[in-house]
């Protein structure tokens, strides 16, 4: 996977946009206003992702390459590295899953705004 793949995948999701809120190296995909994905654009070494708490863990303790979010809410978020010991589908799947989790905290009228 690389960066121009990452972008359009989270790109085609509804309602998101991109932001360098963090400065110019770090690009943040956002649903509703709110953050579901960061990554280092220099670097593209990996991700960091919202996650239900309970699988957060189970991540880590099944995969190298996931660790608490760096930078972030350790229980919420974890840190996904790319060609580590997670296929890109599952590392995709984690996207998914960060972006549903943001987009179900919004309230219903953005909701329906997003998918209408």
């Amino acid at each position: 996977m690389d960066i121009v793949f990452f972008r359009d995948y989270c790109l085609r999701k509804p309602g998101v946009s991109e932001d360098t809120p963090f400065g110019p190296d770090t690009l943040v995909f956002k649903v509703g206003g709110k953050l579901f994905a960061l990554i280092d654009i220099e670097k593209f070494e990996s991700v960091n992702l919202k996650c239900d708490p309970e699988r957060a863990v189970e991540l880590r303790e099944k995969y190298n390459g996931v660790i608490p979010g760096y930078h972030m809410n350790k229980k919420h978020w974890n840190t996904v590295a790319f060609g580590a010991d997670l296929a890109d589908a599952a590392i995709l799947e984690l996207v998914d899953h960060s972006y549903e989790l943001v987009f179900q905290s919004l309230s219903k009228k953005v909701q329906n705004e997003i998918t209408t």
